[in-house]
């Protein structure tokens, strides 16, 4: 029996072409990609990939497995259409967020349409990277960022500000000028709210990089430094002032993504129709 997960990373390397391009896809290093192969050949006793040079190129044997691999992706995403095409709010839907965004929109709607519906069972992604709908890594998403490409059906559902923080004894103990800012991981250097905070902090330094906002919280909570966070992240209870105000601070919109092929599939349509709820009372969806 071959094993699905190494011939799903094989896949995702022969779609990509190289060992990196493979690693964003799935959301892992790509070490954990060089690995899966590996032990895919050493299962075939066959070489699938040429790994002379940056760019993967598949041999004769690796181009034939490549495409028995999508013919098996084919056919499960067939089943997978299969499943969640019913009458009845029975099922699994899975759903891909990021950790802060899932945190703050999904728990009370979910939990109020599982009362309702018990029979609906949900798995939460609760991950940075952006699962792929076209593949069904995920039946619906809520992104920071519209996707431009895909058969997809794509919605607004609410607005994210983003402010500078810092606890108030920082910003009473450290000039402006002296400001150490905490940024976000290399992963997030296109992001808007990053661009700003380049900004703003000029020539001043970047102390801290860090990938979670939990962890850009506390840091900034212990004084040390200055985040840029979005608003439904700080509370009253959070010990951090507003380290200054500006005029037109970023602001990032929320969509709501799904596949167009099972957009109107009765059990997705109510977990979208309960993310909607969600958004409209906490993000003003």
């Amino acid at each position: 029996m071959l094993d699905w997960e190494n011939l799903r990373y094989f896949l995702a390397l022969s779609n990509s072409g190289t060992l990196l391009g493979a690693a964003r896809t799935l959301g892992v290093e790509h070490a954990t990609v060089s690995r899966r192969v590996a032990l895919l050949e050493e299962q075939l006793q066959a070489r699938l990939v040429d790994r002379r040079g940056r760019k993967i190129t598949l041999t004769v044997e690796g181009e034939r497995i490549a495409e028995l691999a999508r013919r098996m992706e084919e056919q499960a995403l067939a089943t997978d259409q299969a499943r969640l095409k019913q009458d009845r709010l029975a099922g699994t839907v899975r759903i891909s967020a990021p950790p802060a965004l899932s945190d703050l929109l999904l728990p009370e709607p979910i939990a109020k349409l599982r009362r309702r519906h018990p029979e609906i069972e949900i798995v939460v992604a609760g991950e940075k990277r952006y699962a792929s709908l076209n593949r069904r890594e995920a039946d619906i998403a809520v992104r920071l960022a519209r996707p431009e490409q895909g058969d997809l059906t794509v919605m607004r559902i609410g607005s994210v500000r983003f402010d500078f923080y810092a606890s108030p004894s920082y910003l009473a103990e450290t000039p402006q000028e002296q400001w150490s800012f905490i940024s976000y991981g290399e992963d997030m250097d296109t992001s808007p709210q990053h661009r700003r905070l380049l900004d703003i902090a000029g020539g001043r330094r970047v102390g801290l990089r860090a990938s979670t906002l939990e962890f850009q919280r506390a840091m900034a909570r212990a004084g040390g430094g200055i985040a840029i966070l979005p608003d439904f992240f700080v509370g009253a209870g959070d010990g951090l002032a507003l380290a200054l105000v500006e005029d037109e601070p970023v602001t990032r919109d929320i969509w709501l993504v799904v596949h167009s092929d099972i957009r109107d599939v009765p059990i997705v349509r109510a977990v979208m129709e309960a993310i909607k709820e969600g958004a409209r009372r906490r993000v003003g969806g």
